[in-house]
């Protein structure tokens, strides 16, 4: 704790030596330019609900100038203390990483797209749980929002991390854009050498006539991927001259620093995606509008693999007893088809609405969303290469049926009218998840029918929620917002099956009632400087994966805890903003404490077995600490330079953790210490902007032991820093370009998979 404390006020003292600086330019600004400066734009959604969460956020004029986006979470890369891991273009496991969360904790952030909930919180994990991006076209952004904290009390404890708020944009006038973009990476690694590109062509379409405003959209993307996975074998302990003698494969160590043969490459994904969107909105009267919204997304993803192995006659090699460097290795058949697969996906999101227009005394709103998995087929062989190449017995999992239902209603009642000293929100919530997840035999993995099933995980959680939040300036420099959330969840229909090893169980009902207090007290010490301490509780319900999860034991097959407990979380904030006429600087000293954590680990399973499995459990205690400096100024040094950057430091452990003592006092999974952005962008006119920006984040950990101490390898996460580049030219009114660089330096580093190397980007824009 001493050491924690040295280094938070290290970071702290080395950001407050900023402030001199800046406040010496805004004081010397300020006495030249008195006049007030008014920012236009798009309000976040923290200043349309007046929410005391603290905010970051980027406009899509600020996107175009320094992002090479294609996909929508591309906007996020330089957000503070937020990581986006994906791991190619057009990756559908792309889930974020927050202050004090990591990748495999997704359920602990909610993300929006015009109220409609994209988070899939049908589990807490990087694969099937990751965010529903490829709903969102990146050409409908108009700004996104990240919200830091569980202090706002009309979002549910998944806001544990933050909460992503997409504000999409409608036309007022007859719009039409088009894009198509370009990208193309060089990877080299082991024996891959190749290149990967990818392109995505994209068109919008709306107008407005009175009343009703519509908007259309359609993206196609074509995309191939490095190598998502490696097929490797552990180094027997002794020699031997067993086994079929082949070439090519290589030395190296694992995560926990065991020797391995690297045999070969797979999950080399060819993904073909189309998203189809609409959105109108139709003003009743001058006062209420109704909205609807609706979008198709598509995903065909077709994965291979490269086998390094050769045999005397060069021959490519799969699997068997092989003898590789004077060792015998046994691969299986499923080694490398594991590692092919192919993927069909076609998901349906729908919203609808009512909402008040203006800020009179009342302001209200109705939204709900639909989101389901209409179509969603993984398919995989199960015998050995090269014979399943063609085809031949495999299994079918298939999630059709899995998705989410939310309402929110919410109210704002200002008796004082805007900036009157009261200000009272409240709302009511109801959501239901439903997961349904079958893998069937097949006697043709490419394209058989579905024969016996082997395995079922089905369950639905809902929760009912209220609501009430006081916005209260109680004195012309102080305000207080107090609120306090009352959750009501349950869990049913819980049911798991195994053809063999034999299971079939119907999982028992839980139900679970809890209340989240919230206070927020902001001082605004002059014009240019204001204090905010927060704090706030937050109860995040297990998912339905997580509860009705399988485990194969030897010879049978056991659901270990369908009694979870919600994991509840205590934060606080202590920021300190200064705002500049060109910028501002933010320092926030945040704690977060969650008890009954709900992460997964290794502990005995069955009744006096000492063999440990993996799975997720209650952690009696992770305890977080740390700090994070934002700046942001324009007009730095000359006209037209903006620099934006974070720092962000945290000190997350496992506090207490009985059931394994070994965890206790290690630093919490794929959580960073230290992680860093800085982003130059320079606009000498307004055709112009030139974009130098870096992305730093310190190595984490995959294992809650801290055991796995080689980061560099497959299934490691190492440290990283990469510089991106970004150039931008408006060719005239309508037309523009733009190149770009990601990882300019062919930075080479593992965040569990092989990360992309440099990836060149070129864009071609065209708006009526």
């Amino acid at each position: 704790m001493p050491g924690t404390i040295v280094r938070a006020g290290a970071i702290a003292a080395s950001t407050l030596a900023l402030v001199p600086y800046v406040t010496s330019r805004a004081q010397a600004q300020t006495s030249a330019e008195t006049e007030q400066v008014i920012v236009t734009g798009a309000r976040s959604v923290a200043e349309q609900y007046q929410l005391p969460t603290t905010t970051e956020g980027i406009t899509i004029d600020q996107v175009k100038d320094s992002v090479n986006i294609v996909n929508t979470e591309d906007a996020l890369k330089y957000l503070p203390s937020v990581l986006v891991r994906k791991r190619h273009i057009g990756d559908t496991q792309s889930p974020i990483s927050t202050r004090t969360s990591g990748v495999g904790a997704s359920a602990r952030s909610l993300i929006y797209a015009d109220g409609a909930l994209i988070s899939a919180l049908i589990g807490n994990n990087n694969t099937f749980a990751s965010p529903r991006w490829g709903t969102v076209a990146p050409d409908t952004i108009e700004r996104i929002d990240v919200l830091y904290g569980p202090f706002a009390a009309q979002y549910a404890g998944n806001s544990i991390g933050a909460v992503i708020e997409i504000t999409t944009r409608m036309p007022e006038e007859f719009t039409a854009t088009a894009h198509a973009r370009v990208a193309w990476q060089d990877f080299e690694q082991y024996a891959t050498d190749t290149s990967y590109p990818a392109y995505e062509l994209s068109a919008l379409i709306g107008d407005r006539a009175g009343r009703f405003a519509w908007r259309a959209s359609i993206n196609h993307l074509y995309a191939r991927s490095q190598p998502l996975a490696y097929v490797t074998s552990l180094r027997p302990a002794t020699t031997s001259a067993n086994g079929t003698p082949v070439t090519g494969a290589f030395d190296d160590l694992n995560r926990t620093a065991q020797p391995i043969a690297v045999l070969g490459a797979g999950g080399l994904e060819r993904q073909i995606q189309d998203n189809v969107s609409f959105k109108g909105t139709y003003d009743i009267t001058p006062a209420v509008q109704a909205f609807y919204a609706i979008n198709l997304f598509h995903n065909d993803d077709k994965a291979g693999v490269d086998t390094y192995l050769r045999d005397a006659n060069g021959a490519p090699i799969y699997s068997g007893s092989l003898n590789i460097g004077g060792y015998n290795y046994s691969v299986g058949a499923t080694a490398f088809a594991n590692n092919l697969y192919r993927l069909k996906e076609t998901h349906w999101m729908h919203s609808a609405g009512l909402k008040s227009l203006g800020q009179g005394a009342w302001s209200w709103e109705i939204v709900g969303s639909l989101y389901d998995f209409g179509e969603s087929e993984q398919r995989l062989p199960s015998a050995s290469l090269p014979s399943a190449f063609d085809g031949g017995a495999g299994s079918i999992t298939d999630m059709g049926g899995t998705g989410w239902f939310t309402a929110d209603a919410r109210a704002i009642w200002r008796p004082q009218g805007m900036g009157g000293a009261h200000q009272l929100s409240f709302g009511a919530h109801t959501d239901r998840y439903t997961l349904s997840n079958e893998r069937s035999a097949t006697t043709d993995w490419i394209s058989g029918d579905k024969g016996a099933l082997l395995t079922a995980a089905k369950g639905k959680t809902e929760t009912y929620a209220l609501w009430l939040q006081e916005v209260w300036r109680f004195a012309p420099r102080f305000t207080l917002t107090a609120g306090g959330r009352f959750e009501s969840w349950r869990a049913y229909d819980g049911f798991n099956y195994s053809l063999a090893p034999a299971l079939s169980v119907e999982q028992p009902e839980l139900d679970e009632t809890r209340f989240s207090p919230k206070a927020t007290l902001a001082w605004q010490m002059t014009d240019e400087w204001m204090v905010k301490a927060s704090f706030g509780e937050a109860y995040r319900f297990p998912t339905v994966s997580e509860l009705y999860q399988a485990i194969t034991t030897g010879q049978t097959l056991t659901v270990p805890n369908p009694n979870l407990k919600p994991e509840h979380a205590v934060s606080a904030e202590l920021a300190i903003e200064r705002m500049l006429p060109g910028g501002r600087i933010r320092l926030s000293l945040f704690s977060e404490d969650i008890s009954d954590a709900l992460i997964s680990q290794s502990a005995p399973l069955l009744p006096a077995s000492t063999q440990l499995f993996n799975y997720v459990q209650n952690i009696d205690h992770v305890r977080s600490r740390g700090v994070e400096a934002v700046i942001q100024e324009d007009d730095v040094l000359i006209e037209g330079l903006t620099l934006q950057g974070s720092v962000t430091y945290v000190d997350s452990i496992i506090d207490s953790n009985p059931v394994l003592p070994a965890s206790v006092g290690k630093q919490t999974p794929q959580v960073p210490r230290w992680r860093a952005t800085l982003v130059a962008t320079y606009r000498p006119n307004e055709d112009w902007a030139f974009t130098v920006a870096g992305r730093y984040s310190d190595r984490v950990y995959a294992t809650i032991d801290n055991s796995d101490v080689n980061t560099h390898t497959f299934q490691g996460f190492e440290s990283y820093f990469v510089i991106d580049a970004r150039v931008s030219y408006r060719i005239t009114e309508r037309w523009s370009v733009a190149v770009g660089a990601d990882n300019l330096t062919g930075t080479d580093y593992f965040l569990f998979h092989p990360f992309p190397r440099r990836t060149i980007f070129g864009e071609l824009s065209y708006t009526f």
